[in-house]
């Protein structure tokens, strides 16, 4: 069965408080929830395991694949986990014993690493990121220009950066911290942004020379806030629903591509893959939409950060039943990138392929948006580091290895797009 239950009925029975608690400073507490990874061989196991997520006090998807599920499991929901891995007869094993303590030793190193220096030892808070983007626009006026996609539920300004050394470039555009929670995609994105601007290596200057970079650090910038203020664990936007007490959609559902179709986006407001009422009924979403929409001419690449898994996906994810026309670029671009990371000196595995074909049907996300409604033949989420040891959590000593696995294979899969002749100009100047 993977594992015994007699531990887990002894912590349940242990705990007397149902559901996070909230800590002294108002913070959400993960104290003893767990994390189990689930193995299932068929598509009635996996709606019985998937349905545990729909009680979100007790039960949170992490991760899904064609072949298992990642869950963080309350104390408390210990036990009905337990009667479901046995009514649906799958393996579960435990890789995350205490949410909390990951949480717990995050929050140290950040302290640690605090100071007045904008720096990659640690995760920034958004305002840090916002006046550090103020700092690289005063110092590099000439090649930085500032830019916004618009306004969040709750007020904030969207920003993103261009950096362009000559005109004539091909167009890369990375979207990052969609998902509230992904803070390691924030990370790599801001300290791209320094390498394109302060390297002095010959690989990196004329990869940050060739190419007109538009990066978003934070698309989701309510939720970014929330996880660092109130709940780590959060996920999507902040905007209250108007048919429940759940607040929030995902923003990587939410897009007007093949929105809610094959089940790739749920419907339940309190899931955390809700769609929402409707495609676009998200501000920052929209706003994305209008940007590059207006740019799109001059975009040849997209490239959405995520966490976790170490995949790269190409569209579809809506079907895995149709591919795309240059399915065999995508995956020959992919492998590009796969090869060069896995060759860097820390030997990390990436594997690739279409986004329902690798993983699950994911209808209305930014991947099939770009390719399917803005002519963005180069399309791609790419998920960081790990595989699961500590998921979301990835310890902030993991940022900068996780950054140069990034540049390399950014530059493996540039490099791959020109032999292809993917990078040709769209537009004329």
């Amino acid at each position: 069965m993977g594992f015994t239950f007699t531990l887990l009925l002894a912590l349940a029975l242990f705990h007397i408080a149902l559901g996070a608690s909230v800590g002294q400073d108002s913070r959400i507490r993960y104290d003893n929830y767990s994390v189990y990874k689930v193995k299932y061989a068929s598509l009635g196991q996996r709606n019985l395991l998937r349905q545990l997520a729909e009680d979100r006090d007790n039960f949170r998807l992490w991760h899904e694949a064609k072949d298992e599920l990642h869950l963080m499991i309350s104390p408390y929901g210990l036990p009905e986990f337990q009667a479901e891995v046995l009514k649906a007869n799958v393996s579960a094993e435990i890789f995350i014993p205490n949410v909390q303590e990951l949480i717990d030793v995050e929050t140290a190193e950040n302290s640690r690493a605090s100071s007045d220096d904008f720096g990659w030892k640690k995760y920034n808070s958004l305002a840090e990121i916002e006046a550090w983007l103020d700092d690289i626009l005063a110092r590099y006026p000439v090649v930085t220009e500032g830019f916004v996609l618009g306004t969040s539920y709750e007020g904030r300004t969207i920003r993103g950066l261009k950096i362009s050394y000559k005109s004539g470039n091909p167009g890369v555009f990375i979207e990052s911290n969609i998902h509230a929670r992904e803070w390691i995609t924030s990370a790599t994105a801001t300290w791209l942004i320094n390498q394109f601007l302060t390297s002095e290596d010959p690989l990196v200057r004329t990869l940050a020379e060739s190419h007109d970079w538009y990066i978003v650090p934070v698309l989701n910038v309510d939720g970014f806030v929330y996880t660092h203020e109130k709940d780590r664990m959060w996920r999507k936007t902040r905007q209250p629903s108007d048919i429940s007490a759940c607040v929030g959609v995902d923003p990587n559902r939410n897009y007007d591509s093949h929105w809610m179709e094959n089940d790739g986006a749920s419907s339940n407001p309190c899931a955390e893959d809700y769609g929402g009422p409707h495609a676009f009924s998200e501000p920052e979403i929209q706003a994305m939409s209008d940007f590059v929409g207006s740019i799109k001419e001059k975009l040849n690449v997209m490239l959405a950060f995520h966490s976790y898994s170490q995949l790269l996906l190409s569209p579809y994810g809506h079907t895995k039943e149709e591919y795309p026309e240059n399915f065999d670029d995508l995956m020959e671009v992919a492998k590009a990138y796969g090869d060069a990371v896995e060759a860097f000196p820390y030997g990390t595995v990436y594997r690739y392929g279409s986004a329902a074909g690798i993983l699950y049907p994911a209808s209305g996300a930014t991947n099939d948006w770009a390719y399917n409604e803005q002519g963005i033949e180069i399309s791609y989420t790419i998920e960081f580091r790990d595989t699961g040891r500590y998921g979301f959590i990835l310890p902030p000593v993991h940022i900068v290895p996780n950054a140069e696995e990034a540049l390399i294979g950014i530059t493996a899969l540039l490099d791959k797009c020109k032999t292809l002749g993917y990078l040709e100009l769209k537009y004329d100047l």
